[in-house]
């Protein structure tokens, strides 16, 4: 299961987390984001214990949104040790998403 971040808890969970943190950025009305939310779901579970995979809702956490200039969503970030390593945007297949985690672990 993705881990629910938030504007509250994203600098302690996401920021100041030793390895790879992945984080969707999406919202309830978007279809893209309805599409890749179960591939999310999957590459959460099978790198459970090597990477964080999170998701926050644009919608409801402006402030994390405005800060990495979030306009189009979905996007995926990659963070290595807080710092972005990697960013997609718009619905992708699960491969794609996994080799970025791959080459940044």
């Amino acid at each position: 299961m993705a881990f629910e971040l938030t504007d509250a808890n994203f600098q302690e969970t996401a920021l100041e987390r030793e390895g790879l943190t992945v984080i969707d950025f999406w919202a309830e009305w978007c279809g893209p984001c309805r599409m890749i939310s179960p591939i999310v779901e999957e590459l959460a579970q099978e790198y459970d214990g090597k990477v964080l995979v999170g998701k926050v809702d644009v919608d409801t956490n402006p402030e994390i949104s405005m800060k990495y200039g979030i306009r189009s969503i979905p996007t995926i970030l990659f963070l290595k040790n807080g710092e972005v390593v990697d960013k997609h945007v718009g619905a992708t297949s699960k491969q794609v998403l996994a080799n970025k985690i791959e080459s940044n672990l």
